[in-house]
């Protein structure tokens, strides 16, 4: 399965602390934790011995502990001490199985099985002039692909985010470039009139996006409003979606802000976002089939959504399996 070469979220990393945490991906369990070094690590949460979670366990002296028979293992995933027989010494075939992990974007990232797939990368990250944090997460009862083609579409803006996003007024879209990228694709010369596209909005504006997939479940968009119609001069955003696919039907998103605002406090920020997506999310959860159709005959399209055509072929092309039909 192609999905488990590559890279996903599954934890905000300021939560794996001082005890294990269980997580999952991709209908797995596994346990991160953090050694004696701090870097945190990922193994299958189940203990080779007699398959007990690893994540109910501790972290004693750097070493990951089962909480059933006190076997120790290193961050190595090799088991280093049995409290049953003090004198043994595990061999090599005595270790948990140890996942590849990374930390970015205040995230802890999981790969499964090897691949060459980098980390899913966010433009914005090193502009100083923007500011980063992260809104969620949100357990959502909708597949990552699913998740990812809603947020790729600004036809819904008058009528899902209606005062906010759009207007039923003004619902046309007006055509846009979409090409593709080997990560993805990305789509060009996006307009939306909104009435409130951020959180310092003044007036309603022509908001100008830009979308970029940056893998089969990530995606990137920035925004910018017309000139003077924000209380932030030279108001900019990006937005980046984040998804980890718990099962085929279910997911866990995040959402990575970069703004030009350095004053307001984080709350306020992620209040915006949260009231965006929990309009997003009910809808969401309604669509039927839950995973996404890769079929473009299985539904029907038009020109408004170019963008969400050519990531299902992205997808098909790609040999994803997870979350579509």
């Amino acid at each position: 399965m192609i999905e488990a070469t590559l890279w996903h979220p599954v934890a905000d990393a300021q939560d794996v602390a001082q005890a294990p945490l269980a997580a999952r991906l991709l209908q797995r369990d596994i346990v991160l934790w953090r050694d004696g070094e701090g870097r945190v690590q990922a193994f299958a949460d189940q203990c080779p011995h007699r398959g007990a979670r690893l994540s109910l366990g501790r972290v004693h002296e750097g070493r990951l502990e089962c909480p059933y028979h006190g076997w120790r293992f290193a961050a190595s995933g090799q088991c280093e001490h049995v409290p049953a027989l003090p004198h043994f010494t595990p061999p090599a075939t005595h270790c948990a199985r140890r996942h590849a992990v990374h930390e970015a974007h205040g995230l802890v990232w999981v790969r499964l099985e090897a691949g060459d797939a980098a980390p899913p990368a966010f433009g914005p990250e090193d502009d100083a002039r923007l500011r980063k944090l992260n809104c969620g997460p949100y357990d959502v009862a909708a597949s990552a692909p699913r998740i990812i083609e809603n947020f790729l579409d600004m036809s819904h803006f008058g009528f899902v985010h209606e005062g906010w996003l759009g207007t039923r007024e003004a619902t046309a879209i007006e055509d846009y470039r979409v090409e593709p990228l080997p990560t993805g694709l990305r789509a060009t010369g996006c307009k939306a009139w909104q009435p409130q596209s951020n959180l310092h909005s003044t007036q309603a504006a022509q908001v100008e996006y830009t979308y970029e997939v940056t893998g089969p479940y990530t995606a990137v968009l920035t925004k910018v409003p017309e000139a003077g119609t924000t209380a932030v001069q030279d108001w900019r955003e990006a937005i980046a979606l984040f998804v980890c696919p718990l099962t085929p039907e279910t997911s866990r998103v995040w959402f990575r802000l970069a703004v030009a605002d350095f004053d307001t406090p984080d709350a306020k920020l992620r209040a915006f976002q949260h009231t965006i997506f929990t309009q997003d999310q009910p809808v969401l959860e309604s669509q039927r089939p839950q995973r996404l159709p890769l079929d473009l005959r299985a539904e029907l399209h038009t020109a408004a959504d170019k963008a969400s055509s050519a990531y299902r072929r992205f997808l098909k092309a790609s040999g994803i399996t997870f979350g579509v039909c």
